[in-house]
């Protein structure tokens, strides 16, 4: 079996609740949104010199999403390509959060953060079992995969 495919089966071993899968469906694209805002809000000065054919998108979480989509190819290189649309949609919000909020990105991105992660333990709560990233920490990079993996059994995609 492949390592994708068997992470995939350990992380849906404590997904199994309706209820609690339907919070992720939601919760795990927010949280990795807010993480993408609260990387897009460190200061990034120098990157926007050191690249500056990438405009305002020179900035640690463009660099950071790089380093996560290796990850995902080192997994599934299919997956990984969805991963790849999901987290320039990600960067897309987080910079128009940053260019037209008056509420600044990082704030935004701690509101979601915080509320999307009392959903998920209260999904976790309902499914009476803890979340899978408290065994394993890569489970953190499961989840969006997790969530991938059926768009592209419902697309009829390998992944």
């Amino acid at each position: 079996m492949r390592k994708i495919d068997t992470l995939l089966h350990e992380y849906g071993l404590s997904h199994q609740n309706e209820t609690n899968k339907t919070i992720h469906w939601i919760c795990v694209p927010a949280i990795f949104f807010s993480i993408v805002g609260l990387v897009f809000s460190i200061p990034s000065g120098q990157l926007q010199s050191l690249l500056p054919f990438l405009g305002n998108f020179a900035n640690w979480a463009t660099l950071v999403l790089i380093v996560v989509l290796f990850y995902y190819v080192s997994l599934s290189p299919p997956l990984a390509l969805g991963m790849f649309f999901f987290s320039a949609i990600c960067l897309a919000l987080a910079n128009l959060i940053h260019l037209i909020s008056p509420i600044p990105l990082w704030a935004v991105s701690i509101f979601v953060f915080v509320l999307a992660w009392v959903f998920q333990f209260y999904g976790h709560k309902i499914e009476g079992k803890k979340p899978s990233f408290l065994k394993d920490l890569q489970f953190l990079m499961i989840g969006p995969a997790w969530l991938m993996h059926f768009i592209y059994k419902k697309l009829g995609l390998a992944y």
